[in-house]
């Protein structure tokens, strides 16, 4: 188990949120981006995460180290 600190799950929302652009008047995050979205906390377990966060933040991790999908 890692803690993922509040300026990384930030960096992987704003990741999804450039991958997958709204469509529309109506601004809304994917599903990758909503899952990561964390409430008053400076960082959260990975052991905590649920499987769509879990994808969204190790598809990040892989872009952020050079392996993209």
């Amino acid at each position: 188990m890692v803690d993922i600190p509040i300026h990384e799950l930030e960096a992987a929302i704003n990741f999804w949120r450039d991958r997958s652009l709204s469509e529309g008047d109506e601004p809304c995050l994917c599903k990758e981006a909503s899952a990561l979205i964390v409430q008053r906390e400076p960082s959260v377990p990975s052991d905590r995460l649920d499987a769509v966060a879990r994808a969204a933040w190790e598809a990040y991790e892989r872009f952020k180290n050079g392996f993209p999908d």
